[in-house]
């Protein structure tokens, strides 16, 4: 291996593990001392490395920071949004990872594992490496893993052995997915197989990413399948109403509508109650509970407040984007996706605007992929409504924008690729 090259896992894994391991060990080593290694890490491991040195995670040295109680797991594994795929992540992963000598690890999106199961006398060993139910394994605490990592990133991360920062960790091999909810990106939680390195297999990655995607393809169709229900109940109602309503489960999604267009998904107030309020991208509407979701009545009648006075993209909390939008009558916030957080930060940048091919040679660094940017920017559209022009997409000129960046760049939107994002990552003062 060359002095420019970067390691690979597949090479990797032709090697003998014990030779292996220590080529990945002088790496690390080189890497934190600030000496040039003999090859560079992989990105993925590169950057969080980068990260635990920013947090000051200690590399020689095993962090164990508040084992939940019993009672505490038993309460988190109940609003698990993961309980529906249980069944289809043991099914396809604890088999199989027992017979390898590996075991099956599922946490929430804050790192905490919650359950585990596998090979028993692998479990022992991750007893002992504080790799147990209650344990918080998030990067920030215990560096650079299977758990914590893919939380960070939002894609698949495989760490052999010394891509652990923590030394401790250096006799462990593990391979993570996170878990996304498929209406809105947002990560529910993570997947991770795990055992002692000699078990490490560069398939393993592949394996564990197919099945995060089963579950979220269930999870899709529990989604579809409870909007159906939603569907019958209120389609007899609508269907005797002159006006136009429309109905939508708890998360803005409709599931029927009448008098208008079908909206792909209603921005519904953080506290919805019975009555009237405003909905940001519908304006005033009678609401009325229904089972499974919520009925929206436009109220014609009502005036319209002014256009908003003033738009924060708050970008300071990695994993929760946000967009709170203010004006003199009406106030409201919305959780952004990962891609609409992006092309917002974009078009912060560059408040004269740009145009479809300008946003895809930012997004993707492929001015040709119009469609996508498009169909995205037609979404971000629904809920900010007049406060965005196009041709070029601009913030409105008489809309005031202000950017909440987190405190360090390198925590700017880090699942991202985007290679303008990544240039403010990496080249920030």
């Amino acid at each position: 291996m060359n002095h420019d090259s970067t390691i690979d896992l597949a090479r990797l894994s032709a090697m003998d593990v014990a030779l292996a391991s220590r080529l990945l060990k002088g790496v690390r080593d080189a890497t934190l001392s600030g000496q040039r290694p003999r090859v560079r890490p992989r990105p993925v491991i590169g950057e969080s490395w980068r990260r635990m040195l920013r947090d000051g995670v200690d590399p020689d040295r095993d962090v164990r920071r508040g084992l939940l109680s019993v009672d505490e797991v038993a309460e988190r594994r109940q609003s698990s949004p993961l309980v529906p795929v249980l069944p289809v992540l043991r099914e396809a992963l604890v088999a199989v990872a027992e017979a390898a000598q590996h075991i099956m690890v599922i946490g929430d999106a804050d790192g905490r594992i919650l359950w585990r199961e596998g090979h028993p006398a692998v479990l022992r060993k991750g007893d002992r490496l504080g790799f147990q139910v209650g344990a918080l394994w998030a990067e920030h605490v215990v560096g650079t893993n299977g758990v914590g990592t893919p939380l960070v990133t939002r894609e698949p991360v495989q760490v052999f052995s010394a891509e652990h920062f923590v030394e401790s960790h250096h006799t462990w091999t593990c391979a993570g997915a996170p878990i996304k909810d498929p209406r809105d990106g947002r990560v529910l939680g993570v997947v991770d197989v795990s055992g002692p390195l000699e078990t490490m297999h560069p398939a393993t990655l592949s394996w564990v990413t197919s099945v995060a995607r089963l579950a979220e393809a269930r999870l899709r169709e529990r989604h579809v399948a409870g909007l159906e229900r939603l569907r019958s109940v209120a389609a007899p109602l609508l269907a005797r109403m002159p006006g136009r309503a429309l109905a939508v489960d708890p998360h803005g999604w409709p599931a029927a509508v009448t008098g208008m267009p079908l909206p792909e998904r209603v921005a519904l107030p953080k506290q919805v109650t019975e009555g009237r309020c405003w909905v940001p991208s519908l304006g005033a509407c009678q609401v009325t509970s229904l089972a499974g979701g919520w009925l929206l009545v436009l109220v014609d009648d009502a005036p319209r407040p002014p256009t908003a006075t003033r738009i924060t993209l708050d970008l300071s909390r990695p994993r929760r984007p946000s967009l709170h939008v203010t004006g003199s009558a009406a106030s409201w916030v919305h959780e952004l996706s990962p891609r609409h957080a992006e092309l917002l930060y974009l078009l912060a940048l560059r408040p004269e605007g740009l145009s479809a091919a300008g946003l895809a040679g930012d997004l993707f660094g492929d001015p040709g992929r119009t469609v996508t940017v498009r169909a995205e920017m037609s979404r971000i559209r629904r809920y900010l409504g007049g406060l965005l022009a196009h041709r070029p997409y601009r913030f409105q000129e008489d809309v005031e924008v202000e950017t909440v960046l987190p405190g360090d760049p390198l925590d700017l939107l880090p699942h991202s690729t985007a290679p303008m994002v990544v240039r403010a990552r990496t080249h920030a003062p």
